[in-house]
């Protein structure tokens, strides 16, 4: 609860004092730069959660890596309350997309761990876990969003830090009772001989890296746009580089490939799915601060308040879709039916942002309901994609890849954000319109593709729907 807590604290302002004056405490970087930069730490987050689950089952174990990446997490926010400008926000960066790779993926590994596969109370304790989460991802836009808004920057961000200060402290003193022996050593030792291989990959990694960015730097072209340009290309490069990696494997069963291809469709459905979703701390993050207006019934309302709108809508959605699914049994949508559903429904969440600037114009603000009805139509379709997609990934995924079955999801998240960093630019106050209606219909157009093949999709799929 607390890693959510600072993590969407921080999320709810960082766009904000990116773009904002220096005057008002901001560092006044480009609108397009700031939103871009936002999609890529998404982006980078998402990605480092596959070292992070990879260090926890090789070398350190669960409760270590755990701990170590919320120290991570504290130190970065800590650099981020300092005011040293751009260089702290970049540093403070890298430390939290560490932090959150180690923290991200292995948490809910050790809830998993407390129960037996048949333990009654298992599906009740990640209900627990999953509530935690939900209810620090809520709190923090107001407490971190209303401090950071209204006072400083720095003091919203010092808030983040000892949100995951004290999480860190009450995960320590209460795990030795609570955890026991869970997540205290590594699954899989990783072996003499693989500590050779992996230490030759990972030189062969850095040299690249520094061959790469030490180019740059000696032509003049090390700019935060090189660095951008860069991760957005790692994020879509890096999912076609595990599907060519199965596709191709040795250990991989003329059974298992075409269930393989059969899930390709599936995971560019998820590509499209999270560039929208994410866009909600960028984009309509921008919107919220630009084009709505502050007030509602009388009340005042901060535009980092909007981001409290996603874990609301989650916590209220979900058990009303697992009530509907349960009572619809073999009669629910296939999962294909499900995903374009999603897309569908993301699509029309966009579509809707549309309207304001072609029924008012774009000079002036118009109803915080505008947001609030496009971030719960776009929930409706995370309830459609989201609690299906890893549970169909695990399903299809080869047997000799069933431990990465969790990162090969998640790279579905990195690389829609990936094409977010570039595709932001393209928001503008003249292209509002345009831009949410042509970015919605492509989301909904896929969306149609998906259910028009869902025959050859399920053919691939063999017995798994």
């Amino acid at each position: 609860m607390w890693e959510r807590f600072s993590y969407y604290g921080m999320r709810a302002i960082l766009l904000y004092y990116i773009y904002d004056t220096v005057a008002n405490g901001g560092l006044a970087l480009p609108k397009e730069t700031a939103l871009a930069i936002m999609s890529i730490y998404g982006s980078l987050v998402f990605m480092s959660s596959i070292v992070g689950g990879w260090i926890s089952d090789r070398v350190l174990g669960a409760r270590k890596t755990v701990f170590l990446g919320g120290v991570f997490i504290m130190v970065g926010h800590i650099v981020l309350a300092t005011p040293f400008g751009i260089s702290a926000l970049f540093l403070s960066i890298l430390l939290i997309v560490i932090g959150t790779g180690m923290l991200k993926p292995n948490v809910s590994g050790m809830v998993g761990h407390l129960y037996s596969k048949t333990d009654t109370r298992r599906d009740a304790g990640f209900s627990i876990f999953y509530m935690g989460i939900n209810m620090g991802a809520l709190l923090a836009p107001f407490i971190v969003g209303t401090l950071g808004q209204t006072y400083n920057y720095h003091v919203g961000f010092s808030v983040a830090a000892f949100g995951m200060f004290f999480g860190l402290v009450q995960y320590y003193l209460q795990g030795k009772k609570s955890l026991a022996s869970i997540g205290l050593k590594p699954t899989n030792p990783i072996g003499i001989e693989e500590r050779k291989k992996f230490i030759r990959s990972l030189l062969i990694v850095l040299i690249f890296v520094i061959a790469l960015f030490g180019g740059a730097f000696i032509l003049g072209h090390l700019t935060i746009s090189f660095f951008i340009n860069s991760v957005s290309w790692l994020g879509i490069l890096l999912p076609v580089y595990y599907f060519i990696k199965m596709l191709t494997s040795k250990n991989v069963t003329d059974e298992e490939k075409p269930r393989v291809l059969g899930y390709i469709p599936l995971f560019l459905a998820g590509i499209v799915f999270w560039s929208l979703e994410e866009q909600g701390s960028s984009i309509l993050a921008l919107f919220a601060n630009e084009r709505t207006n502050d007030t509602l019934f009388g009340l005042s309302i901060a535009p980092s308040w909007f981001q409290s709108l996603n874990p609301i809508f989650v916590v209220f959605l979900t058990p009303i879709f697992v009530t509907l699914w349960t009572k619809l049994g073999r009669r629910q949508p296939s999962t294909v039916v499900k995903f374009s559903l999603g897309l569908v429904f993301a699509g029309l969440s966009f579509m809707l942002l549309m309207l304001p600037g072609l029924l008012y114009g774009t000079d002036v603000k118009v109803s915080p309901l505008w947001l609030f009805f496009s971030f719960f139509i776009m929930i409706v379709g995370e309830m459609c994609i989201s609690p299906v997609g890893l549970s169909i990934t695990t399903k299809l995924a080869p047997r000799a890849f069933e431990s990465q079955t969790v990162a090969i999801w998640l790279l579905a998240d990195a690389a829609g954000q990936a094409i977010n960093a570039q595709i932001a630019r393209f928001y503008t106050p003249q292209t509002e319109a345009a831009y949410f209606g042509i970015v919605g219909m492509v989301a909904v157009i896929t969306g149609i593709i998906l259910i028009l093949s869902k025959n050859p999709i399920k053919k691939l799929m063999g017995a798994i729907h």
